[in-house]
């Protein structure tokens, strides 16, 4: 499967395995199973979601939003439990107006989870660790 890396943004073909023991990126050699969210842009948006064969799970927040504040270390805390099975990455709406605006966000923090390019869900409101590690496993 084609994954992308969460440090460089290489994509790695990984062999689909239930179980991994060991992964690292072929560019940039850092660990799978050292994850944080990627900070997507314009630039790189289509990029990530469209080349990665996994889900990807994208954060819409603001730096100013007191909800996008709280969730953040439990989003950061989420992509570490999801190695190689969901892609967590973060867009800034504030420095990202023209993917705000693509993406039809009205209300932050707004969670969009995206397969294949395509959006097949999305939820609005900060979660707690719980919540938010039910919402992932739909998808995985």
């Amino acid at each position: 499967m084609k994954v992308i890396c969460p440090h460089c943004l290489a994509t790695n073909n990984i062999p689909k395995l239930e179980v991994y023991k060991k992964v690292d990126c072929g560019k940039c050699k850092k660990s799978f199973f050292d994850v944080k969210p990627i900070e997507l842009n314009s630039d790189t948006m289509d990029k990530i979601i469209s080349r990665s064969e996994i889900p990807v799970i994208v954060d819409f927040w603001a730096p100013w939003c007191g909800p996008c504040k709280s969730m953040s270390p439990v989003f950061k805390r989420t992509a570490n439990a999801f190695p190689l099975k969901m892609l967590f990455a973060k867009v800034n709406v504030e420095d990202e107006k023209f993917l705000g605006t693509r993406f039809k966000i009205r209300s932050i923090p707004t969670i969009i989870v995206f397969k294949n390019g395509a959006e097949i869900n999305r939820t609005t409101g900060a979660m707690d660790a719980e919540s938010l590690e039910k919402y992932v496993e739909r998808f995985i």
